[in-house]
Formats: structure tokens, C-alpha cells, sequence
């Protein structure tokens, strides 16, 4: 695989703010992501990790603010989609057709011949298990695990320089959850893509993404260097309940979380964080 040129960052995020009714989903002042980083975004149920993916591939229009890809405004170009995959929910997939059909439907949207195709499937072998291609069946019938697998790889076909995965994990058995962190590794490692991955499982998270952004409540409220493993106890902490105690003690990232006032819909403010 071909190594990708070399941009700064390659996601901006510039006083972004997303609202639902009076709840704010999404509310960062400002964030980068420098191109080759797999980052890891993990939080609550409700946190915003799945909204903040859907602004960033412009999925959903912003109340404030702005995302770019490379230099590329993501609301004003759709340049930048040529050389991003995703996989967000079953909605990616098309349902009625077969895995294969839908293989080679993604080749030809990115210019790739059937041959091609399949020669960039032959790396995922091992991840379809022989329960992918050649089963005769419709994308609909297939075990939700199988469903995710077949939307990963169709993110990866076209060797994007940008990949996002919302909670991959989920549904898949441990064989096939420990053959997708490795083949994202690998993948991440040889192109210098760049790869974001959100999930509920700090393990997963931690065992494949030096960087972890912790987001509560539509804000990033720490920026955690991964590389040496160390995030995994800070994460556990924050997570932890302690039901032995009739209050809670005192966190030092929910404190963090808790000073910052100004939260609310249409007000401004959030979090500023580059790296």
C-alpha cells in the first residue's frame, strides 16, 4: 500500500455546536486531528461520539461552526469523500443486494474493476471467516455481526486516507473483534491513514488507538496520550460506580466537566484542544 501525503491535520473542528431542541449534542470550540492518528472516542450512551462522526461526514447540518478535511470545508466540497470511508450504522449497507454485489457496486463509485475488488478483499479472509462471500444470500439476511463486517470492509475497500468506524466492534464474536483491531493496526500502519473509532469497550479502544478523546455531553473533556497503554486505568476510573458509597466522590474529569458553565443552546462555548 502507498504511503498517503503528508497533510498537518487532517480533521479541523472550529466552534462546532449541535443541538437538539435544548440539549446540546455537540459543543468543541476546537480540535485537530493530525493526519496518521487513530483516535479512539469513547464516552456515555448520549455523549455525542455518534453525532459528532455524522458532522464530521456532514451527515448533519451544524447549528454553528465547521469541519474541514484536509483544507476542505465538509458542508461546501464533497472533494473530501472521495478519500474517506465510514461506517456508521446498517444504513451504509445496501440491504438488497448480495455481499458481492455490494463489493463491486463501492469499486465501481471509486473506479476500481471487479478484479481489483476482489484482489482488495483477499486481506480480509480471515475477518469473513468464510461467512461473507459466496452464501447465496441477500445483505439483509445476514447475522447483524456479519452485517458489520461486510459494512467495515466496504469502508475500506477504496483505501481511504480517512476511516471512521462508529462502535465496530459491536456484534462481532472475539475472534473476528481481535482480526479487525489487528487488520486496523496494519492498515493504519501502512498507509499513514487516518482512523477514528468510537466504542463502549474501553479494551478494544485503548488496545488499538494511541490517542483516546473522553467526550461527556458534547464536550471533549480530556485528550488522553495512549501510546504506552496508560489511558486504560485513567478511562476505568472515570467509568467506575462505586455502589458501596451513597454519594459519589469527586471525579477530577466529571469536575472538569462540571466548571465549564456555559453549555447550552444558543449559547457558546466548549473546548479547545489541538494535537
Amino acid at each position: 500500500m502507498t504511503k498517503l501525503k503528508k497533510l498537518k491535520f487532517m480533521i479541523t473542528v472550529n466552534n462546532l455546536k449541535k443541538c437538539f431542541g435544548e440539549k446540546v449534542a455537540v459543543n468543541i470550540d476546537n480540535y485537530t486531528i493530525s493526519q496518521g492518528t487513530m483516535l479512539g472516542l469513547v464516552g456515555n450512551n448520549g455523549a455525542g461520539k455518534t453525532t459528532l462522526f455524522r458532522l464530521i461526514l456532514d451527515l448533519l447540518k451544524a447549528d454553528e461552526g465547521e469541519v474541514h478535511i484536509g483544507d476542505i470545508d465538509v458542508s461546501k466540497s464533497e472533494e473530501w469523500k472521495q478519500t474517506t470511508g465510514a461506517f456508521i450504522d446498517d444504513s451504509f449497507l445496501i440491504d438488497y443486494l448480495t455481499p458481492e454485489e455490494y463489493f463491486y457496486f463501492l469499486g465501481r463509485v471509486f473506479g476500481l474493476k471487479k478484479e481489483e475488488v476482489d484482489e482488495r478483499l483477499v486481506p480480509f479472509a480471515r475477518f469473513m471467516n468464510g461467512e461473507v462471500l459466496d452464501q447465496k444470500k441477500l445483505i439483509r439476511d445476514f447475522s447483524r455481526g456479519n452485517k458489520q463486517k461486510i459494512g467495515i470492509i466496504g469502508a475500506m475497500l477504496h483505501r481511504p486516507s480517512l476511516l471512521i468506524l462508529d462502535e465496530p466492534f459491536n456484534f462481532l464474536d472475539p475472534s473476528s473483534q481481535s482480526v479487525i483491531k489487528h487488520v486496523l493496526a496494519e492498515y493504519n500502519k501502512e498507509t499513514g491513514a487516518t482512523i477514528l473509532v468510537s466504542s463502549h469497550n474501553l479494551n478494544h479502544t485503548t488496545d488499538v488507538c494511541p490517542r483516546i478523546a473522553l467526550l461527556e455531553n458534547g464536550i471533549i473533556i480530556r485528550d488522553i496520550d495512549n501510546s504506552d497503554r496508560q489511558a486504560e486505568s485513567e478511562l476505568e476510573s472515570y467509568f467506575n460506580v462505586d455502589f458501596n458509597e451513597e454519594t459519589p466522590s469527586a471525579n477530577p474529569l466529571t469536575t472538569a466537566y462540571d466548571n465549564i458553565n456555559d453549555n447550552r443552546c444558543p449559547n457558546e462555548g466548549g473546548n479547545s484542544i489541538e494535537r
